[in-house]
């Protein structure tokens, strides 16, 4: 079925995209941005980006310390996310206004910001001009997250870290998990009761030599009308005399 579409002007539209709470400079003198354009560009050697416009004042921090990290925030700060993103550093202390709490990063000087459940220290290796906003490009040298999405095999647990995603102007929690990578192609196991007692395995094969003998298709058995047999007609009959026909 072909679904009638709208067309619009080229325009920002990927979504959704991770608010990320991005921060440079060092432990003593930090800043924060929020920074919806970001993603991963490689998994080997594992490498991040950030798009920041050169106006922003974090833009000469990040330049100047070449560090910053990914902070990835919980759907429980989204009203902080979204202060950071409006205000800037220059004229106020981000941290001390929101009350976010200033964590040591283990590989970069930036901090890590405690209350956002993972995070990915980061340096930077490149730096691409793109129009509007300048494209760092940095390999991802440490991640961290919290214990509480930590289960008891050590696995990091996504779906407990209700992280928030942003979709062109607005912020969402994510939904409710409806699959995992591969799960496409999973098959299902057949699995063989017989095999679990041989000595059934020969019984059935015995009953199978003696079965009952096959049922008539149902259509066999069914109650049928009863046809009513025509009685032979005279085709003589009601014929004038002389011309009446010999009976064959």
């Amino acid at each position: 079925m072909k679904n009638k579409r709208k067309y619009f002007a080229p325009g920002t539209l990927t979504a959704p995209v991770p608010p990320a709470i991005v921060t440079v400079g060092d432990f003593d003198n930090a800043n924060m941005l929020t920074i919806a354009w970001t993603g991963i560009l490689a998994s080997t050697p594992p490498k991040t980006y950030i798009s920041v416009r050169p106006s922003r004042h974090s833009y000469s921090m990040l330049k100047e310390n070449g560090e910053f990290v990914v902070n990835l925030p919980s759907v429980s700060i989204a009203k902080e996310v979204d202060f950071v993103g409006i205000y800037t550093g220059a004229k106020m202390d981000k941290f001390e206004k929101t009350g976010l709490t200033k964590q040591r990063s283990e590989k970069v000087a930036p901090p890590t910001i405690a209350e956002c459940p993972v995070a990915l220290e980061c340096r930077v290796c490149d730096i691409q001009p793109m129009g509007s906003h300048d494209v760092f490009v940095a390999d991802i040298l440490n991640v961290s997250c919290s214990d509480s999405i930590i289960d008891e095999d050590g696995k990091m647990r996504f779906d407990k870290a209700d992280l928030l995603a942003y979709a062109h102007g607005e912020y969402y929690s994510l939904g409710e998990i409806v699959g995992r990578f591969g799960f496409s192609t999973d098959k299902v196991k057949k699995v063989d009761k017989t095999k679990k007692n041989p000595e059934k395995t020969v019984e059935n094969k015995k009953k199978s030599k003696n079965t009952e003998p096959p049922r008539k298709p149902f259509y066999e058995s069914a109650p049928r009308s009863k046809q009513v047999k025509k009685k032979p007609t005279d085709k003589n009959k009601g014929a004038p005399h002389g011309k009446r026909r010999a009976a064959k």
